[in-house]
């Protein structure tokens, strides 16, 4: 059913925006070579100052026309589109709409603002007829004025009008615009699009705007919520993506590895030994006193002791250090514990 009706609405819009007419003219041949020996030959000039002399000389065209077919200088190398996202993350959002259609043929405009520092989806919302002023206002309510980022990405979508401008201006907002035809250039918002469309709008038919907006509300709480370890995940030695997960090297201060029986799970060492609570150990001997959650139940059934004491021999010279890996150690049952 959903196959049917992507399919009719395809046919439905290809027979609504056929053409119907010979569209725009073409630019002669000698004008654009004309276009391009101006701008050669004067190479302050830009668009307006070209376009310009072009009329004086009686030759009808467009500024944008113009600048499509003026001669590219070569420019030093600047950084790269990927450095400035990545030296600007934390004070960058982007912005970008999306269509969706409904079950009756409507197209509706899903708005989103995606905060790029933990790819969290700040603000979404749904409209059948997006406007400047709305867009704007959308952007007001995602971004308080405290919380405000330092640059908004966007594309160059006609949407976002003179009134959309002037409220991110007034906000101390830089607009950073990509160029045309290059989402590329917008790639985490076009990501998540992508991820909204894949997990969620490709398995249902939206019936109206209610409906669309109900829906993007439940997926974001899943989107946004902890997800649980897929299959082989968290398990050393599992295969992954054709790699094994190795064991973490667990060595001490000196580069050596504990015992085996201490790097067991439920293992006790000939150096760890029971302490009733009722015996005192020699001065000097007990170096550490811990907790062990592992003998807690079996102790309280038996009434026996509860704690593990780290123990050695009695010297003179006062208590010795406990090696690190038995800190590890009292660490793995204290979260065995917890779960």
């Amino acid at each position: 059913m959903i196959r049917w009706q992507r399919t009719a609405f395809q046919l439905f819009w290809a027979w609504k925006s056929r053409r119907t007419g010979s569209g725009r003219p073409a630019v002669a041949p000698e004008v654009r070579a004309l276009i391009r020996h101006m701008s050669r030959a004067n190479p302050l000039w830009g668009a307006p100052r070209i376009h310009g002399e072009l009329q004086k000389l009686g030759l009808e065209i467009s500024q944008a026309a113009v600048s499509k077919y003026l001669s590219r200088r070569n420019t030093p190398p600047s950084q790269t589109w990927r450095t400035f996202l990545d030296n600007h993350l934390q004070t960058l959002v982007s912005v970008d709409f999306f269509v969706v259609p409904t079950v009756l043929f409507k197209v509706l405009f899903v708005f989103v603002v995606l905060a790029h520092e933990r790819r969290r989806v700040v603000h979404i919302n749904v409209t059948d007829t997006p406007t400047a002023q709305w867009t704007a206002q959308q952007l007001v309510e995602a971004l308080p004025w405290a919380t405000a980022p330092r640059y908004v990405l966007r594309d160059r979508d006609a949407v976002y009008g003179v009134g959309f401008s002037s409220r991110v201006q007034t906000m101390g907002i830089h607009e950073v615009k990509t160029a045309p035809q290059s989402p590329w250039q917008n790639p985490y918002v076009e990501r998540l699009i992508g991820t909204l469309r894949r997990e969620c709008l490709d398995h249902v038919v939206v019936l109206n705007e209610t409906h669309l907006r109900r829906l993007l509300s439940a997926y974001l709480i899943y989107y946004h919520g902890p997800h649980p370890p897929l299959p082989g995940e968290g398990r050393p030695g599992a295969k992954i993506g054709g790699a094994t997960r190795r064991r973490p090297n667990r060595r001490d201060a000196d580069g050596r590895r504990p015992p085996s029986s201490l790097r067991s799970a439920s293992g006790v060492s000939s150096c760890l030994r029971t302490v009733p609570p009722t015996s005192t150990a020699p001065v000097g001997a007990c170096a550490s006193v811990h907790w062990n959650p592992l003998l807690g139940d079996s102790a309280r059934s038996q009434g026996g002791p509860r704690c593990v004491s780290v123990v050695s021999e009695a010297h003179d010279h006062g208590p010795q250090p406990v090696p690190r890996y038995l800190d590890r150690l009292n660490g793995r049952d204290r979260q065995a514990s917890r779960r």
